[in-house]
């Protein structure tokens, strides 16, 4: 054979060997994933004795060729509390004094020298009662053609029902802070002394969004007129009348909301660039959010927005990676604890004034942020865009200009964690809802989400608050506009009662 033909043959083979080693790597990353999330436990990197059973094994880790070094770690011991420190704020109840039978006998023959106290913490289940409520008539005496005097009936969240403020706040707190759907609070008001109608609880929910919903725009308004936001939006499944029946379509729950502020919510139908457009309309500050597109494209389309990206979803996508090249990735996250690790020590000094805060990251971060880019970029030429290392580098790289102008604002968080932690109430309330029952029912939701969540975030009990404002808005009426001092992060228990 002559030896250009050769030549050739062997280039040829050696295109046909790089391409089915990037085939082979990416199916073994496939796989992987595969593993991950269909035979381990939910979405964890462990693999449960189902992928045994199944003949599947995992293939054994490379050990790389590394020194084993020893050290020792003090590990801060937490203070285990004890039972009477963890229920001293529980009210006492009852006291049960018992007395030996001897001393019952002959009381006489004893002196009492001291005494031993202890405690057991009991429950009283959720009971249903009725609250008698009287209103007199009277007649003058003076004047008998005078209509008679009575008290006028106080307005209740719910019309011409029996429900009162309470029991309707505790079924959506039940609802949507403990994920206990409509149906199964109706089998079990059967155990709370009569039974409930699920549909009237349906009616319920719809009467508490609706009054909290001049809350929920206030709450809106206050977040857009500050200067930085966080931004996240969550899937949600829905049935449309429109479609065919037993089907159901996926809708969107949208969440801005601010560090130490309030969380609101918005019910999309899509995930459009379109419903950040409008989301985010009229803001402009500082805007923190994932590497999702339509958020870029919304700062890119307002001269007063600046978006801000975050570390966390870079080091997610490298601890994807890291068993492709363990030892540069670890280089890459060690890189980014270094940054996490400045902001705590900050943080425990209680150097949280923003420029201050942006002074010690110009002075900290932009060394490891040079050294950290040098890296990553020698690790994206090594390795292919295809496989996981090479998206988290080329993630890295696409949102460079967004994490690097956290130097320059000393307000803003390192990552957007806050605001996803925001969504875990719906997370798992879908699970066990499965889907909302229509597209209305999506915004009711959303007002609910919001004021449950934005009232933990202050500290506040959402079914106390939701009861005492469900007390007060009926007397206010549904267009009142003054809702300021009902806000979450204005209202107090003490000055509602």
């Amino acid at each position: 054979m002559p030896a250009k033909e050769l030549a050739a043959k062997i280039g040829t083979l050696e295109t046909e060997k790089a391409q089915l080693e990037l085939e082979n790597a990416q199916l073994r990353q496939q796989v992987e994933w595969f593993k991950r999330n269909l035979f381990g436990t939910g979405k964890s990197e462990k693999l449960d004795a189902l992928q045994t059973r199944l003949g599947i094994d995992e293939p054994a880790p490379q050990e790389p060729n590394k020194q084993q070094l020893s050290y020792e770690r003090k590990k801060a011991k937490k203070p285990r509390r004890s039972a009477e420190e963890q229920f001293e704020a529980l009210p006492v109840a009852e006291t049960v004094e018992r007395v030996p039978a001897v001393v019952q006998a002959e009381p006489e023959r004893y002196k009492r020298i001291g005494e031993e106290r202890s405690f057991e913490v009991d429950i009283t289940p959720p009971k249903l009662f009725k609250r008698e409520i009287i209103r007199p008539k009277f007649k003058r005496l003076d004047d008998r053609d005078a209509p008679p005097v009575i008290e006028p009936a106080l307005p209740r969240p719910a019309v011409c029902s029996y429900a009162s403020a309470g029991l309707m706040a505790y079924v959506v707190w039940s609802k949507y802070l403990h994920h206990l759907p409509l149906y199964r609070q109706e089998k079990m008001s059967a155990h709370w002394g009569a039974q409930l109608s699920r549909k009237t609880m349906v009616d319920w929910v719809a009467y508490v969004a609706e009054w909290f919903e001049p809350i929920y725009g206030r709450m809106r308004e206050c977040l857009l007129a500050g200067d930085y936001l966080q931004a996240d939006e969550t899937p949600v499944r829905y049935m449309d009348p429109d479609i065919k029946k037993g089907k159901t379509a996926q809708g969107q729950l949208w969440l801005i909301g601010r560090p130490g502020s309030d969380v609101v919510f918005d019910w999309r139908l899509t995930r459009g660039h379109g419903e950040a457009t409008t989301l985010l309309e009229g803001f402009e500050g500082l805007l923190q959010s994932d590497g999702y597109s339509a958020y870029e494209s919304f700062a890119k389309g307002n001269e007063g927005v600046t978006r801000i990206a975050c570390w966390a979803h870079v080091r997610r996508k490298f601890v994807v990676a890291e068993q492709e090249s363990p030892q540069a990735v670890q280089l890459v996250l060690r890189l980014i604890g270094g940054l996490y690790a400045m902001e705590r020590q900050w943080d425990a000094n209680e150097w949280t004034a923003p420029t201050w805060r942006a002074a010690l990251r110009r002075r900290d971060f932009v060394p490891v942020l040079s050294l950290l880019k040098r890296v990553v970029f020698k690790l994206r030429e090594r390795s292919s865009p295809k496989l996981n290392l090479g998206k988290a580098c080329g993630y890295l790289l696409g949102q460079w200009e967004a994490l690097r102008v956290q130097v320059e604002h000393g307000q803003v968080r390192l990552d957007n964690n806050l605001i996803e932690n925001a969504v875990r109430p719906s997370a798992i309330g879908k699970k066990n809802f499965l889907f909302i029952g229509s597209p209305d029912a999506g915004k009711r939701s959303a007002i609910i989400y919001s004021i449950i969540v934005s009232c933990e975030r202050h500290g506040i009990d959402p079914l106390s608050y939701m009861r005492a404002v469900l007390t007060e808005m009926p007397k206010l009426g549904k267009n009142c506009k003054d809702v300021d001092h009902l806000l979450p992060s204005n209202w107090s228990p003490v000055a509602s009662s």
